[in-house]
């Protein structure tokens, strides 16, 4: 390889090495994009309500306040991730949506544009209610017993000063701890959301406290769970092969270059001879060893064999442990085989490593180092998810919309605490 495609190859491959950990910090070291809030939910209320036919009729009240609108200009309309797109009667209940509808965007909101731009310092609240079907799952864990699950929707920039859910307690059987059960007939749950987090509550009613039907029931694999964890393990993987492959080639190249050579090394030879008993031209007997007839000065070397290194001929496989075991110069005579012996030499020649030598000496030290973690980007982002939903769960606010946590890897649990 002339010095010039080394040259070029090497502009490459630091090339392709800086998309990989561009890829790398993409997938594992998310970035912050704004140093500033742009926005804070003053308070987030959910009530939901059972209809016979095991649907949800769900109202939202959102007191959403503007922190900044010069970074990305006033609240014009946002986006609230709503489990699935089975919703219907889509209504708004405040003064201040102009228009409401669902939208399936990458993934599942209810997108509401606003009456007018809302500035820094502004408070708007949004109070709307639809009805939500397909959100159970029956027998999921106990026989005779139908789950609701519901993640609420969830903003990865915005604080969340008091989320509060609201659950009809009518035929309950139990849900996730931490709730009060009110007066009034529903369960609370309450708390404080810091960005980035969501919340998940278990609702178990029996089998016949409703409608419930199995055509509309989620269904979720047994192996979902280890979908989102496998694709992030092998996400981690892929850089890590495509490193170690930018790696290996570097140095095969370099080994070609070196043309692999590092040091000397004796080389073995052993010459196998074997005499006449007899001169063949004047039929003296020979004395033992002697290459050359006394008498007639006639070339007494019947056969010549040389043996490199341990590669063995058939012939002499029996006295192969005898051979091998000749490793200082000098003639040996062959037992068990008169008038043979073995002519044992050795030189210094330069020696080749092999590419797997050459690799482990260039590879066995390896720095090391650290990194630090950083938030998703985006900002006003909101999904909801329900019972091992199979929607794509979504970011939504002013600037669009980035797919998240589609399998839903990162769900906290009993994360409620009492008020």
């Amino acid at each position: 390889m002339t010095e010039k495609h080394t040259t070029i190859f090497s502009l490459i491959l630091k090339t392709v090495l800086s998309l990989v950990l561009m890829l790398a910090i993409v997938i594992l070291l998310p970035i912050r994009i704004h140093a500033k809030d742009l926005d804070e939910i003053l308070n987030y209320t959910i009530w939901v309500d059972v209809n016979e036919d095991a649907t949800l009729y769900m109202r939202y009240h959102i007191k959403w306040k503007v922190l900044d609108s010069t970074s990305d200009g006033p609240l014009t309309w946002v986006k609230i991730g709503i489990p699935n797109q089975h919703c219907t009667d889509i209504k708004a209940n405040s003064d201040c949506i102009k228009k409401i509808a669902y939208s399936g965007n990458g993934g599942s909101y209810i997108r509401i544009d606003l009456d007018r731009p809302y500035k820094a310092g502004e408070i708007v609240s949004l109070d709307f209610s639809f009805t939500q079907d397909y959100m159970y799952q029956m027998n999921m864990e106990t026989e005779g017993e139908t789950v609701y699950r519901f993640t609420p929707g969830w903003f990865d920039e915005i604080d969340v000063d008091m989320l509060s859910i609201y659950w009809k307690n009518d035929k309950v059987l139990r849900a996730t701890e931490g709730y009060d059960n009110l007066p009034m007939g529903y369960l609370l749950w309450m708390a404080t959301v810091p960005k980035g987090d969501k919340v998940t509550v278990d609702v178990v009613y029996p089998n016949d406290a409703f409608g419930f039907d199995t055509s509309k029931e989620i269904k979720q694999s047994k192996y979902r769970e280890w979908i989102g964890p496998l694709f992030v393990f092998g996400a981690i993987a892929s850089v890590f092969i495509i490193l170690i492959g930018i790696d290996y080639l570097k140095n095969y190249i370099g080994w070609r270059k070196s043309s692999g050579f590092s040091g000397t090394r004796k080389k073995i030879t052993r010459t196998i001879i074997e005499y006449f008993e007899k001169c063949p031209n004047c039929g003296a007997l020979c004395a033992e060893g002697k290459k050359t007839c006394q008498y007639c000065s006639t070339n007494l070397i019947k056969k010549k064999t040389k043996i490199v290194e341990t590669r063995i001929p058939k012939k002499y496989k029996d006295y192969k442990d005898e051979i091998i075991k000749r490793k200082r110069a000098g003639a040996y005579p062959l037992s068990s085989s008169p008038n043979t012996y073995i002519y044992v030499t050795s030189e210094t020649v330069p020696h080749r490593t092999s590419f797997s030598s050459y690799y482990m000496s260039n590879s066995g030290s390896r720095g090391g180092g650290n990194h630090r973690s950083h938030h998703l980007n985006g900002h006003s982002c909101a999904c909801a998810c329900a019972c091992a939903c199979a929607c794509a769960c979504a970011g939504g606010g002013r600037a669009g919309c980035s797919a998240k946590d589609f399998y839903r890897t990162n769900v906290k649990l009993n994360f409620f605490k009492k008020k």
